[in-house]
């Protein structure tokens, strides 16, 4: 038996790394998946991979999560797809970097868009059904949102991420009457195909950085999965307002 038998789970942001990890461990594990993402050809390599894997997942592209319209519609498109939803896997982020001197107004607005406001209005779209039926909510964090980063500069980002470690706690507080669990991982650096770069020629502080992990090695998508696998599932059912961090040790050294 698979730990998410007879669950719906909902992801965005499928199209690749941690997104596309997620869908296929979650269909493994037995949840019939729901995904979305704003660009089409990397969502639908996803579901031809869970589907190739023996699966059940159906896709929306593009779905512009950072657009409270769209992200509402997204919810109820999915919510009707298979009945119903016991996990909502808020995935999807688009940060920009840059130091603070230097980040433009745009790309701030941008960020609390892309990593904050897209959490908050799929969140808010699904939480009648949850209030009706419980459910999960499953955060992406960062430890980025727990500490400064000294290897890049990531004000916006960490913001952003400390506002969804922020709205975890608090939706937990509000749903847990509910039979509504609000759980988040926090990862640190992960090899993705948008950071492999890094691990190749990355600055030094930033080689110096993962040098220091106590586990000896970067993270890699499943790592985080397998993390947000256990939250999701009736294995945590009395875990609720927690935040896993999983990033080798690294935040441990401060």
């Amino acid at each position: 038996m698979g730990r998410l038998d007879g669950k719906i789970a909902l992801i965005t942001g499928i199209g690749g790394g941690m997104g596309r990890t997620a869908a296929l461990t979650f269909a493994r594990e037995g949840a019939r998946v729901v995904g979305c993402d704003l660009f089409d050809e990397g969502a639908a390599e996803t579901v031809r991979l869970v589907r190739e894997a023996g699966g059940e997942i159906e896709s929306f592209t593009p779905v512009n999560l950072a657009d409270a319209p769209a992200a509402a519609a997204w919810i109820t498109d999915a919510l009707a797809v298979f009945g119903g939803a016991d996990i909502l896997y808020n995935n999807a982020s688009s940060p920009r970097f840059g130091d603070i001197q230097d980040l433009s107004i745009e790309d701030w607005d941008y960020v609390m868009d892309n990593e904050l406001n897209l959490v908050f209005y799929a969140t808010k779209a699904i939480w009648p059904h949850f209030m009706e039926h419980g459910g999960v909510v499953l955060n992406v964090g960062s430890i980025a949102g727990l500490r400064g980063v000294e290897f890049m500069s990531q004000n916006a980002h960490g913001t952003a991420k400390a506002g969804v470690l922020s709205l975890t706690r608090q939706l937990a507080v509000e749903g847990g009457k509910y039979g509504i669990r609000a759980v988040a991982v926090s990862p640190g650096f992960i090899v993705t195909p948008a950071t492999a770069w890094l691990v190749e020629s990355g600055p030094q502080p930033f080689k110096d950085n993962i040098a220091r992990i106590p586990l000896g090695r970067v993270g890699q998508p499943e790592d985080v999965v397998n993390a947000a696998l256990f939250l999701a599932s009736d294995e945590a059912a009395w875990i609720t307002g927690a935040n896993l961090v999983v990033d080798g040790g690294g935040s441990t050294l401060g």
